[in-house]
């Protein structure tokens, strides 16, 4: 869908790492590497998307400079530090009159990575409750971006989570319990569930909680 509005799938990807994370500053081939796409495609997005206004840029290096350091006989003495790497920087420009709308757009194509998250982790197992919180839905204080509740072999979960981050373009943290575990939990009132449960969150499968009620 995204593609559609936006054009290609390389702005789409670097839309999402710049928008879910407006307080950071990245170069180009961090870009790259992060992304895994190729320098030159990430170049004509980042100049198309400055030159619409969306993005700033700054060459974030300095000249080299003295520090003072104190030696065992109370004398300073300088030492030469290399200059910064010459590395142009771009961050999001939340001034920008769409950067609202934008965000939103993409913090909902969010929900649809975790709907056909759904789909592949039904592929390996049968998941109990599924939760979606952290940069979902915009919440930097919770402590996990996707519970989920399943016996589930860890390396193909890690799998999934893989090619979710790799859509995404933007790192998850998940965290994973059998129903025996969350249900414990829930008794004893474990902090790190109820601060999971009672934080801002959306909610994609429940096996447990409504029959529980």
């Amino acid at each position: 869908m995204l593609e559609k509005l936006f054009g290609s799938k390389t702005r789409v990807k670097v839309l999402k790492i710049f928008l879910l994370n407006p307080d950071k500053k990245f170069y180009l081939r961090q870009l790259s590497r992060d992304l895994k796409l190729q320098v030159n495609s990430i170049r004509r997005e980042l100049l198309s998307l400055e030159e619409f206004g969306l993005l700033i840029s700054s060459n974030d290096s300095t000249n080299s400079h003295t520090l003072s350091n104190s030696s065992g006989s109370g004398k300073k003495k300088s030492a030469k530090v290399a200059p910064l790497n010459d590395k142009k920087y771009y961050w999001v420009n939340k001034g920008f009159v769409l950067f609202s709308e934008v965000k939103s757009l993409i913090s909902k194509s969010q929900i649809l990575a975790g709907e056909s998250f759904i789909v592949n982790l039904k592929s390996v197992c049968d998941p109990q409750f599924i939760l979606l919180s952290g940069m979902f839905v915009n919440n930097d204080h919770s402590p996990t971006d996707i519970l989920v509740v399943a016996d589930v072999e860890k390396e193909k979960l890690v799998k999934i989570i893989n090619e979710m981050e790799l859509e995404l373009g933007h790192e998850v943290n998940f965290t994973v319990m059998d129903k025996k575990e969350f249900q414990y939990r829930q008794e004893i009132a474990d902090v790190f569930l109820h601060s999971v449960l009672n934080s801002k969150k959306i909610i994609l499968l429940d096996k447990i909680l409504d029959n529980h009620e």
